[in-house]
């Protein structure tokens, strides 16, 4: 009964949010399709050293002292033997040898000005993304996290792998005190769904492995409360197994607003389409996947969305959910293939969102996650600006108020691109070149050794309201 309730909602109201999403699909899969690899790996020791060296004095003072000095200090520990012994060791870097090659890249591609532009605007999104949730205008009270302090280092490679991340807890194996994030290099030229995902990467993974303890405490939740639910039993310990990709979706998408919820469902149909299948959401969640079933993220996402604190936040939700409707066949979860129906998907979705948004974590300082961020009425109208600046032709206006930041910059672009006002290509086009001239005003990339910009803020004595 709930299911249809909603689909008739949706039916009556006509929202036409996405008109334009076939051609985003199609940006997104051309990107997948892409097999740009970025530049090579650096496999021969020496050299590695003479160019690293080469990079000190062109990173910011924060990088410099966290990521490139200690990585630099690992690899003398190591000397020339360990180094050729790691790649010997794991010759598809899926291990020690990934870890060790992207960190190397991080720091090379921002220190040679490897594709400069785009890198910036890439770096500014994730800084913004991970400042969002750390600084001091938002934590007040809240105990910084255990390892990471400051935001990732970004790099282009692995197109094979799509968007992922080397948490914090993984690089400071090699005495690195940041995460890396990595995007395949197609999307410095198209595939802008690609960028949302750096809400699930920075806001999500990256956060989560930052904390100890934080983890376990949200799986621990979430199971107890889809216990507590009247559902399949099967789905507690399903969504909480799944916790690192579960909770970074919604991290994502409280730091991102509604654009990232849509953006994950064109992002998915695309991925599928690349790799030969149907362009829909995957109704199977198979065991061995740490991820939900594509079509549980999409439910997922309208839940989330649906508790964001803006006006047309409902609005959204069905929007999103209507769309993840249009993939739904039979869901089949776990090695049991467990079939679920479309209500208890629906209603897990919900406990889901509404546990990981709302309940205060002990790891937060008896706070809940959405009380440190969230999509309010103010976000939508600053995209709502961006959108209009987007339509101009370049060269963009400088326009930018201190309340204007990447995540705004993205979902404009987003939306803007779903709307079909302009083309997807000259869309990106400006959305980097407007994120790139916000990178270059970033502090914690100046001289000084500012750790997150959002730690500037006058505290004042008075404030004029206008009523």
């Amino acid at each position: 009964m709930r299911t249809i309730l909603r689909q008739e909602i949706y039916a009556t109201k006509e929202i036409n949010y996405f008109k334009n999403l076939e051609n985003c699909i199609q940006d997104a899969l051309q990107a997948a399709q892409d097999s740009n690899s970025g530049p090579r790996d650096p496999i021969n020791f020496s050299e590695l050293r003479v160019r690293l060296e080469a990079c000190s004095l062109k990173l910011p003072p924060l990088y410099r002292e966290n990521v490139l000095g200690p990585y630099v200090d690992a690899l003398g520990g190591l000397g020339e033997t360990g180094f050729n012994q790691i790649l010997l060791e794991d010759p598809n870097r899926e291990g020690v040898a990934c870890l060790m090659q992207d960190i190397a890249q991080a720091i090379l591609q921002h220190g040679e000005k490897y594709n400069e532009k785009t890198t910036d605007a890439y770096q500014e999104v994730v800084s913004d993304l991970y400042d969002g949730f750390l600084s001091a205008e938002d934590r007040s009270d809240i105990k910084p996290p255990d390892l990471g302090t400051i935001a990732p280092l970004v790099k282009w490679g692995n197109p094979e792998c799509g968007p992922y991340t080397l948490p914090v807890d993984a690089t400071i194996n090699f005495g690195v005190k940041a995460a890396i994030v990595n995007l395949p290099p197609a999307n410095a030229q198209h595939g802008i769904f690609a960028w949302a995902a750096l809400g699930h990467e920075t806001a999500g993974h990256d956060i989560i492995h930052a904390d100890t303890g934080l983890k376990n405490e949200l799986g621990n939740c979430l199971y107890r409360a889809l216990q507590g639910a009247n559902l399949v039993s099967m789905l507690a310990d399903y969504w909480a197994s799944r916790i690192d990709e579960t909770a970074s979706d919604v991290f994502g998408i409280l730091n991102m607003g509604p654009a990232a919820g849509i953006a994950l469902v064109g992002y998915f149909r695309a991925l599928n389409a690349a790799y030969g299948k149907e362009p829909a959401l995957r109704n199977i969640g198979p065991d061995d996947d740490p991820h939900p079933a594509d079509i549980l993220r999409g439910y997922l996402a309208a839940s989330v969305v649906r508790l964001l604190n803006f006006s047309k936040a409902n609005n959204w939700a069905m929007a999103i959910e209507g769309e993840a409707d249009k993939d739904l066949i039979t869901i089949q979860l776990g090695q049991s293939k467990t079939v679920i129906t479309p209500d208890e998907a629906k209603m897990s979705a919900d406990v889901v969102a509404s546990c990981l948004v709302q309940t205060k974590m002990t790891c937060l300082g008896n706070h809940a996650f959405g009380e440190i961020q969230n999509w309010k009425d103010s976000d939508e109208e600053i995209v709502k600006e961006i959108r209009s600046i987007l339509r101009f032709s370049d060269p963009l206006p400088e326009l930018y108020d201190k309340k204007v930041y990447a995540a705004h910059v993205v979902a404009a672009s987003i939306i803007e691109a779903l709307q079909g006002g302009s083309g997807v290509p000259v869309l990106f086009g400006r959305m980097i070149s407007i994120l790139k001239t916000l990178h270059d005003k970033n502090p914690s990339w100046g001289p000084l050794y500012v750790r997150h910009s959002g730690d500037i803020v006058p505290l004042q004595a008075y404030i004029q309201h206008e009523n």
